[in-house]
Formats: structure tokens, C-alpha cells, sequence
């Protein structure tokens, strides 16, 4: 274990020098500076940027993180505010210590009204556990000492869907309702809460208490969008986000052992979301690695992280993730299972699953994949597919299913499963085990005869108090995404969806992030809650902090341009203020307000690195004569000194005006000529 953290850089000026040292290295010494890199945990606020916390209303205690943005003084606009999933790794108070794992957020909000006790007899790690690692092949082991085992007590509400349903708004409930609104209230009004419908909310230990404001006004921003039917409203509320998730239409994933966590929300009527992906594999494992992929994504703007793990180490290398994790954590447990019995399908059984998802549940995985729809006689459905079944979820069970020649023990045990998943708020990511692997399989029986069983497993695992969400699919051409979604709508009861990407086409090995992200957009504008990336060496190779990088950056942006179009108003301020920014030459704003900051400095320093380049009027690649929004500039202020001084012209006056120029124009030979 060999993981370290840095603190930030001293100056900016630093970070600019060692950008230019960086980029002149050969390959050879650059290569070994990522090598070095690697394991190397950030922190710090990001550039240009300072941290700021919300305090809940219903629940004071709350501390709702935002990322801040200041612009330059010239542009008279307040500073924006942005959703920030990066945790404390961006606080510069909180002393980050991987060894020990992160500051609890809620480890009481549960504990105190009695909904939840002490796991007397926590299960043991087995050597099955880690795939029989042992030696220098064993990953060290994360302290777990000071973290405490619970599930739910009997007789209790446990999960926000439980919560929900009783009409009781929880801590987590208002912490995403502040979260969703990114501090947009503050410029329009009084306060969040009101809202038309009930002046009084339930609060989680039973007592009633009026809304504590009055409704705000009609935001500043017009809604421009088509949101196919999403209910997005204005701003959001602690009740709206409570009234969502009773109807099943948005999970809050955060499994009651995963105190680390900050709720966040999933749901067509919210911000659409992104998921990274990381984990060991059976090829390479490390702790370094994959601690340090964790907090790069969270910082570059992951909400969700799965652990694909497969291999040994699996269950040692994820507790060092979740007690690092600010986010919530996913799993597919039928990996794990699968290398307890030696990677043989067909042995697998019901009891070595169970025993799987009990371990991962008392670690504090927040949701797991469950392909319980992958049923026997689906299977048959994909024989004559070009790629087969490509999940590997779905092809662990189909082989299963036909070695035995027997219904799938996860839908014979899904009530079972149901049980387990409550008793620690875990939900469910039900899997697309028949999902398409190329677009020529796209929108096919197999596909959708899984996705009605969906359907019905969604109300089992309602009646059971969980929350759900369906996997979409990856590979679909632009054309068939639309009835994708709306089948996925009609059968599962808008639970949340959320896809693997689907990529408009096949073409593209090395650049599928790119096929995939406009697919993502699309699919997340139709009505997708979350978008699940593709890397670009996620079908080639082993995907690195790069990777990952690319993937989350990418699909940032396909979930930003799904907002823009389902009219969400906060995206709109986002990307009008960076217009803005732009237009008016202020490049250090257009750093700090976009996606990556870091690397939108980098590409202007390559070309412009002086300080006086940071104020320039102009572009490298325009230069001073030719930029369009210079002369642009000069026409709105020539324009506006004539209106100043009222100079107006008469209808009649203009047209005679413009005749006059047209014909001199022609009589010149219609030759422009521009003054330099």
C-alpha cells in the first residue's frame, strides 16, 4: 500500500511552470511521471474555486456541499454555483487520511430514531472472499475496527422508500432537494420549501412542522426545452423529492453501512447523473490503483462509482474504496461469486450468492446489479444474434440456465434478494443481462422479453419496500433509442433508468466514448435519470486514470446537453454564464466554469501562456484582426453610441439608406475592403 497524499500547490504560478516542464518531458521520462502519479490522492479545491456548504432548514445539522465559482469583477454577475461531487478530497479544512477512510456524514440521522441496530455477529472475511489471495498476492487489509456493522431493526421503516411511502421527509430527502437546486433560490426569493399542496411536512422521528418559507418566485430563466414528458420543476423540494421517490420514480442510493456517503438522487425529474466505472481485474489488481481512479473520477464529476471487480482481492481492495468513497458504490455480486467458486458458472448456487450479497451489504455497497431477468427461456432469443450476450452477468446465468436446464436461482430467490436489500437500504440496479452488443442486435425480442420481466420484478421489489432502477442497454442506433425508452417506460413504471452507454455505432474501437456520448445524450434527454460511460480502452484494454478521465469528462457533457434540452434551468444558467464569460474575453472564467478546468488553461497556454494573454481580445487562432467577437464587440458598442446620442433613423430613411449603399457597392465591382 503505497498510496500518498498531496496537498495543492502553492501557487498557480507553480502549477502553470510545472504544466510547461510536464509537456516539454520526452515519452519516455513522461511515461514514468504518470507511473509516479499513480496512487497520488488530490486535494484541494479545484482551480479557480473555493468550497461552500448549504445548511438544511428541516434538519440544521445538514452540510450540502457546492463548488463556487467566482467570475472577474468586470462581468457585475454574482459568482455560480456548481454541483460538486468531489467530497471533502476539495475542502482544504478536512485532513485527508486514505488509512483511516472519510469523515462520516450521517452516522447518526438513522441510529438516533431507532430505525436501524448493531449487527451483533458481523460475517468474517473468508479466503473465498478474495479469491484465495494469499502471500505478497494478498492485498493489505483496510482498519475496519472503527466501522460499525447495522441493519434494520424489526418492525422499522429502513428504506427511503419505506420513509416515502409513510409520508415522512428524511435528512437525505432535504441534503438532495438543496442539492438539486444549486443555490439558485437565493437570487429570487425568500426561500426553497414553499410549494403549492401540503404547509406542513413529516419529518423522520414523527413530528410535524410547517414549510418554512414562502413559495419563491418564477425563476429568472425562460424554460426552452422538450422534456418528453418529465416533470421538472422550478426548484425542487424536500416534499417533491419525498413524493418522487414513494412513487418509484427516483432512488436515493445509500446503504445504511455506507456513513461516508452524500445522498445524492436518481431521476427523470432531476439532474441527469453519471456513472464510472473502475475496479480490478483478473489481469491486474492494485489498491493504489483503484483508490486513485475513485478520487480522480469523483473530482472530475462522477456521482456514482461501480466496482467491476473480478479476480482475487475483491473484497479487500473495495472496502478501500467505499471508506474513501464519497459517492455511492455499486456492484454486480454475481462477479464475486462467480471467483468463490473457481469461475465455474455452472456451480454456482443459491447459497453462495446469498452469503455474497450479505458481505457486500454489511461492507456498505449502496446498490447492487441483479440480472434476475435472465430467464430460461429467454436465452434461446439470442442464438441468432451477431454478438450473443455480451453482459457478463447475463452470460454467467444463461450458461447456468442450461447447464442445469432450470429457471435462474436470482428470479426463483428475487423475494429472498428482495429481503436482504431492504434490511440495509441497498437497491437495485436491476440488470440488462440480454442486452444488445452491437446495433445490429439492438431492439430485438430478447432484449425487450427481459425488459417486461423487469417490469414485474419492479413491483415485487416495491411491495417490498426497495428501491429500483433498470439497466438500459448499450449498442443502439440513434433511431431506435426514442422506443427504447419509451418501452423501458411503459413496462418498469418510470422506475429510473439508466444505460451502459449506448453506442449509435460500432465503428469506432479506441474512440468509443464519442459513439457512446451521443447516444448518452440523447437517451438521457428521452428520459434516462443516469448515464453509465464507455471509456475509450474499455473494449481494448485495461481502463487507467486517463480512461477514466475521458469517460467522465464525456459523458459530463452528454448529461449536461440532456439537461439543456429537457429545459432543466439550472443547466441553462451554467452554460449561459459560460457564453457570457466568451464572449467578453474573460479566459480565466472560461477555465474555471467549464468541466476541466485544468486542461482548458493547458490548451490556451500552449499557444498564449504569458499573463497578459489571460485578458487578451483575441485568440491564437483568430488573432486580433480576424476574431468574430471582437468586430462583434465593436458593432454592439458602435451601435449602442448611435442609440446614446439618438440617432435613429425613420423606417423610410433606412430603407432609402441601404438602397444607396447597395448600389454603390455594385457599381465598385462589389470588392470589400477591410481596414487593418
Amino acid at each position: 500500500m503505497n498510496i500518498v497524499v498531496t496537498p495543492p500547490k502553492a501557487s498557480e504560478a507553480q502549477a502553470a511552470s510545472d504544466r510547461v516542464a510536464s509537456d516539454s518531458l520526452p515519452l519516455k521520462d513522461a511515461r514514468e511521471q504518470v507511473m509516479r502519479e499513480t496512487g497520488t490522492i488530490p486535494t484541494g479545491e479545484r482551480a479557480g474555486s473555493r468550497k461552500v456548504y448549504v445548511a438544511g432548514e428541516l434538519f440544521p445539522d445538514i452540510r450540502v456541499p457546492f463548488r463556487e465559482v467566482a467570475v472577474h469583477p468586470s462581468a457585475n454577475e454574482p459568482p455560480v454555483t456548481l454541483y460538486d461531487s468531489s467530497g471533502p478530497y476539495t475542502d482544504p479544512t478536512v485532513a485527508i487520511d486514505i488509512k483511516r477512510g472519510l469523515p462520516l456524514v450521517k452516522s447518526s440521522w438513522q441510529l438516533d430514531r431507532g430505525d436501524i441496530a448493531p449487527v451483533l455477529n458481523p460475517r468474517d472475511v473468508r479466503p473465498e472472499d478474495n479469491g484465495h489471495a494469499s502471500g505478497k498476492h494478498l492485498a493489505p487489509r483496510f482498519d475496519t475496527s472503527r466501522h460499525k456493522v447495522f441493519r434494520g431493526a424489526p418492525g422499522r421503516p429502513v428504506t427511503q422508500l419505506e420513509y416515502a411511502r409513510a409520508g415522512i421527509i428524511t435528512p437525505e430527502m432535504e441534503y438532495v432537494a438543496i442539492r438539486e437546486n444549486l443555490r439558485r433560490e437565493q437570487g429570487v426569493g425568500d426561500g426553497v420549501w414553499g410549494v403549492e399542496g401540503p404547509r406542513h411536512v413529516t419529518l423522520a422521528d414523527g413530528s410535524t412542522v410547517p414549510l418554512p418559507h414562502t413559495p419563491p418566485p418564477t425563476p429568472h430563466t425562460p424554460r426552452d426545452g422538450e422534456p418528453f414528458g418529465a416533470e421538472i420543476p422550478d426548484f425542487v423540494t424536500p416534499e417533491f423529492v419525498r413524493s418522487e421517490i414513494a412513487r418509484g420514480r427516483a432512488i436515493i442510493p445509500h446503504n445504511i453501512n455506507h456513513p461516508e456517503v452524500e445522498p445524492m438522487i436518481i431521476g427523470r425529474n432531476f439532474l441527469v447523473k453519471i456513472n464510472a466505472n473502475i475496479g480490478n481485474s483478473a489481469v491486474l489488481s492494485s489498491v493504489d490503483d483503484e483508490v486513485d481512479k475513485l478520487v480522480w473520477a469523483t473530482r472530475w464529476g462522477a456521482d456514482n462509482v461501480m466496482d467491476l471487480s473480478t479476480g482475487r482481492n475483491i473484497h479487500n481492495i473495495r472496502d478501500w474504496i467505499i471508506r474513501n468513497a464519497s459517492v455511492p458504490i455499486g456492484t454486480v455480486p454475481i462477479y464475486q461469486a462467480l471467483e468463490k467458486v473457481g469461475g465455474v458458472a455452472e456451480d454456482l448456487t443459491w447459497e453462495v450468492y446469498r452469503d455474497t450479497l450479505i458481505e457486500q451489504a454489511e461492507q456498505g455497497v449502496d446498490y447492487f446489479t441483479i440480472h434476475a431477468g435472465v430467464r430460461l427461456p429467454f436465452v434461446p432469443l439470442t442464438a441468432n444474434r451477431v454478438t450473443g450476450i455480451v453482459s457478463r452477468g447475463g452470460s454467467i446465468m444463461a450458461k447456468w440456465c442450461l447447464s442445469h436446464h432450470k429457471e435462474s436461482f436470482l428470479y426463483e430467490h428475487f423475494e429472498d434478494i428482495c429481503d436482504i436489500m431492504r434490511a440495509y437500504d441497498v437497491s437495485f440496479s436491476l440488470g440488462d443481462g440480454l442486452r444488445p452488443g452491437c446495433i445490429a442486435d439492438a431492439n430485438d425480442e430478447a432484449q425487450f422479453a427481459e425488459l417486461r420481466t423487469l417490469g414485474e420484478l419492479t413491483k415485487v421489489a416495491w411491495d417490498h419496500g426497495c428501491q429500483v432502477m433498470i439497466e438500459g442497454p448499450g449498442h443502439v442506433p440513434m433511431h431506435k433509442i426514442k422506443a427504447n425508452m419509451d418501452e423501458q417506460l411503459k413496462h418498469c413504471h418510470e422506475a429510473p433508468f439508466y444505460t451502459l452507454g449506448p453506442l449509435t455505432t460500432d465503428i469506432a474501437p479506441g474512440y468509443d466514448h464519442i459513439t457512446s456520448a451521443i447516444g448518452a445524450a440523447m437517451i438521457g434527454w428521452f428520459g434516462t435519470a443516469m448515464l453509465c460511460y464507455v471509456t475509450p480502452k474499455e473494449h481494448l484494454g485495461l481502463p487507467d486514470r486517463q480512461d477514466v478521465k475521458d469517460g467522465v469528462i464525456t459523458y459530463k457533457i452528454a448529461a449536461h446537453a440532456a439537461d439543456l434540452a429537457k429545459g432543466h434551468p439550472a443547466a441553462r444558467l451554467h452554460d449561459d454564464a459560460l457564453s457570457r464569460a466568451r464572449f467578453e474575453f474573460r479566459w480565466e472564467d472560461q477555465f474555471n466554469l467549464g468541466l476541466d478546468p485544468e486542461t482548458a488553461r493547458k490548451y490556451h497556454d500552449a499557444t498564449l501562456p504569458k499573463e497578459a494573454h489571460k485578458t487578451a481580445h483575441f485568440c491564437s487562432m483568430c488573432g486580433p484582426k480576424f476574431c468574430s467577437m471582437k468586430i462583434s464587440q465593436d458593432i454592439r458598442r458602435d451601435a449602442q453610441a448611435q442609440n446614446d446620442a439618438g440617432g435613429s433613423l425613420a423606417e423610410a430613411e433606412a430603407e432609402a439608406g441601404m438602397a444607396e449603399m447597395s448600389a454603390k457597392f455594385r457599381a465598385g465591382g462589389g470588392e470589400i475592403e477591410v481596414k487593418v
